[in-house]
C-alpha cells in the first residue's frame, strides 16, 4: 500500500480538459476550457498546482496553489483516484465534494454542491487528458450501458487510516418495461434490492438518489435532498469499456459524518 502522499503523485502531470456545470437535471449551464498542472517540487516533497480556465472571448483566470500535506477531508488509492470535501454536514451551510477517477492518460472528476437547506445545487464534470494521450472520450452514458450483471471488487479507505476493506460486490441491473429498472446490489452480509423509473437521462429511485447520465461514460448519484438524521452516499460511475466500469462512492453516516470512501472496480458477467 502506498503512502497518501504517494498516491497524489499519480495525478502529477499537464491535463488538458474542460469544466462543465451541469443543472441539478444534467442540463449543460456552461463549458469552460482549462489546463491544470501538478507539478512535483523538492524531490516531489511539495505539489505546485496551476489551475488555468480559459473562458470564451474572455480573459483565462488563473490560481495558484502549493502544498506539501494533505487535509482531512481527502482520501486517495494507489492509483490516484480520490475525493475530496465536507467532512461533515451542518445545518445552514453548504456542502459538497468532489470525487476523481484516472486511468491511464486520462482523468474524469465530479464536483456535487449542494445549497444551505440540502437541496441539490450544481455539478460540476471536468473531462481531462496528458497532452500525449491517445485514448478518445467515451460517448455518453445510456441506460442499455448499465444493464447486466456486474461482478466486482472493491476497496474501502477510511479517514482514520485505519487497514482498507477488501471485499467482492455483485450489482444487478435489469429493465422492466421501457421506463422502469429494478436494481439489485450485493456486499457482504446484504443484499438491497431498488427499483427506479427513467425518464431520458435521468434514472429517479425510489429511495430518493437520482443517476444522471452523462458525457464520457460518466455517471453521477447521489441524493436530490440530503437529510441529517439519514445516512448517504455521492457517487461518480465511469465507463471504462463496454465490460468494465469503475464508481467512486463517499459515504456518509446518519450524523452526516463522513465515514468512507469505497472504490468499486467491476465487470460486467
Amino acid at each position: 500500500m502506498k503512502s497518501q502522499w504517494q498516491c497524489l503523485l499519480e495525478n502529477v502531470g499537464y491535463w488538458h480538459g474542460s469544466f462543465t456545470r451541469l443543472s441539478p437535471r444534467g442540463e449543460v449551464i456552461e463549458d469552460t476550457p482549462t489546463m491544470v498542472s501538478l507539478t512535483g517540487l523538492n524531490d516531489n516533497q511539495t505539489i505546485h498546482q496551476i489551475v488555468r480556465r480559459l473562458p470564451p472571448n474572455l480573459p483565462p483566470e488563473e490560481k495558484v496553489f502549493e502544498y506539501s500535506s494533505l487535509g482531512r477531508g481527502i482520501l486517495l488509492f494507489d492509483n490516484g483516484a480520490f475525493s475530496s470535501g465536507s467532512i461533515q454536514l451542518a445545518p445552514f451551510a453548504e456542502f459538497g465534494a468532489e470525487l476523481g477517477l484516472i486511468h491511464q492518460s486520462r482523468r474524469l472528476r465530479l464536483v456535487q454542491l449542494f445549497d444551505k437547506s440540502g437541496q441539490l445545487e450544481r455539478l460540476t464534470l471536468i473531462r481531462e487528458k496528458l497532452a500525449e494521450a491517445t485514448e478518445l472520450e467515451k460517448p455518453p452514458l445510456t441506460v442499455d450501458d448499465l444493464i447486466g450483471t456486474w461482478q466486482g471488487e472493491a476497496v474501502t479507505l477510511y479517514p482514520d487510516w485505519r487497514s482498507p476493506d477488501t471485499y467482492s460486490t455483485m450489482l444487478k441491473i435489469e429493465r422492466v418495461g421501457e421506463s422502469k429498472l429494478l436494481q439489485q446490489l450485493t456486499i457482504p452480509e446484504r443484499t438491497i434490492t431498488s427499483t427506479a423509473t427513467i425518464s431520458g437521462s435521468i434514472i429517479s429511485f425510489d429511495t430518493g438518489y437520482q443517476v444522471l447520465l452523462l458525457p464520457d461514460g460518466a455517471s453521477a448519484t447521489c441524493p436530490v435532498q440530503l437529510k441529517a438524521d439519514t445516512g448517504f452516499f455521492l457517487e461518480v460511475g465511469w465507463m471504462k469499456s463496454p465490460q468494465e466500469r469503475q464508481r467512486l462512492i463517499r459515504t456518509y453516516s446518519n450524523r452526516g459524518e463522513w465515514v468512507n470512501l469505497t472504490l468499486v472496480t467491476e465487470y460486467r458477467s
